[in-house]
């Protein structure tokens, strides 16, 4: 395959710095079981991303949202196994190698540049992530206290209430995002996603029982000029691709890895069809870019949307983490370093700040950076690793994601941000 004896001495040096993903997890004493690694799969793919999904399918029509949405799902798990077969691979040749992360294959596979390339990709998915947060928790809490219909366009100390909302979260996510360890915050993950699988089952009922009254009218099927949108939304939400490893090596079974991997990912992509499609049915043409704004001031529709803005504000921290584990690693030789983690925070901030939309950003995060590090790195690393292996269609199918990966990125990320900047203006 072309390694080097050196380089396995290289590897394996490099290979033990900290990872950028790891800590997510938190460090984990036991192999896990079946079931605890479908859970574990669940927790690191379900997120935010799930609740701009209907407004999405209002974009694309219900068949094509469907569509693009199974697809990604699809090509996701498929692109998740590239990542497995290309590490067992260069493990099976460099025995001295231990590769834990999508960083360090980068790394095994194409040296500094790769893991260069993770870290740049890891660093703007994961904190991407986080503007959304800090959206939705500003735009829900605002349509929740301060906008009526006599009063459209308040303010709080001069401020918009996105703005306020967002700079009152500022310095507790300070005070959060200063704990070196994640071992105090890691039962928020839990909680956070518990919720939130709770939620989706409130809004989900809720919307058959709005569609049963109101039956809007439905599209099916967009426009080509929203293609790229949808594309980027459905590939957001099923982020969590940079965990895949760390998920793969803590499994008892690895030769069921697979297997549980696609039945996890078959339940999350039904789980999302059916969100979207359910709140785009019963919303129609009014759903918001953040579905549970659509459910009224009902106390039912309050204590969802309460919930779900205090599970991502506890999940900030943790999906920033990685971002602190990249930085403090390259810039600070590793060391815990606070005002490096205060200053990511602030730029994370002004980011949000300066978004109008949840699911536009959702869509950029989605076509540019999540399209890279989920369909175009895998396929690469893989192609490299099994260059000497691979027949014409294995190839085939790496080279075309490698291209249409790219294609899919920069049109993505061209039309997206044109969709931000127009609404802004």
């Amino acid at each position: 395959m072309g390694f080097k004896k050196d380089e396995a001495s290289s590897s394996s040096h490099v290979l033990s710095i900290p990872r950028e993903d790891t800590p997510l997890l938190g460090k984990i004493q036991h192999l896990s079981s079946p079931s605890k690694t479908f859970a574990n799969v669940f927790i690191a793919i379900v997120g935010a991303g799930v609740l701009g999904l209907p407004y999405t399918f209002k974009r694309t029509g219900w068949v094509m949202g469907s569509i693009m949405l199974f697809s990604v799902a699809f090509l996701t798990y498929y692109c998740m196994m590239l990542l497995v077969y290309s590490r067992r691979k260069i493990e099976s040749h460099i025995k001295a190698a231990k590769i834990s992360s999508f960083g360090d294959l980068g790394f095994a596979v194409c040296g500094p540049v790769g893991r260069l390339s993770v870290d740049l990709m890891i660093i703007l998915s994961q904190a991407g992530f986080c503007v959304s947060y800090l959206i939705f928790v500003a735009n829900t809490l605002a349509y929740l206290f301060n906008y009526s219909i006599a009063k459209p366009d308040p303010k709080i100390l001069g401020l918009s209430p996105k703005a306020a909302y967002i700079w009152g979260c500022f310095p507790f996510q300070l005070g959060l995002n200063s704990i070196p360890t994640l071992t105090l915050l890691a039962p928020l993950s839990i909680f956070a996603d518990i919720a939130e699988l709770g939620a989706m089952g409130v809004v989900m009922v809720e919307d058959v029982m709005i569609y049963l009254q109101n039956r809007p009218v439905l599209e099916m099927f967009g426009g080509f000029n929203v293609f790229f949108y949808g594309l980027g939304v459905a590939v957001y939400a099923f982020e969590g691709i940079g965990m895949v490893l760390p998920l793969e090596s803590e499994t008892r079974d690895k030769d069921k890895f697979g297997k549980i991997l696609g039945l996890a990912m078959g339940f999350i992509s039904l789980l999302f069809g059916a969100f979207g499609v359910l709140g785009y049915f019963a919303f129609g043409e009014d759903t918001k870019d953040i579905i549970t704004t659509n459910l009224g001031q009902g106390l039912l529709s309050t204590f969802v949307q309460l919930g779900l803005c205090i599970n991502l504000f506890f999940s900030f921290p943790l999906m920033m983490n990685p971002v602190y584990e990249v930085m403090e690693r390259r810039f600070w030789e590793g060391r815990y370093c606070v005002w490096l983690r205060w200053l990511v925070v602030l730029a994370v901030t002004f980011v949000a700040l300066a978004v109008p939309n949840f699911a536009d950003f959702l869509s950029l995060v989605g076509s540019s950076v999540c399209i890279v590090l989920g369909f175009v790195l895998p396929s690469l690393f893989h192609l490299i690793a099994f260059k000497d292996e691979l027949r014409w269609y294995g190839f085939a199918s790496d080279a075309a994601l490698i291209v249409m990966g790219t294609i899919f990125a920069v049109y993505g990320t061209s039309s997206s941000l044109m969709e931000i900047f127009a609404k802004k203006a």
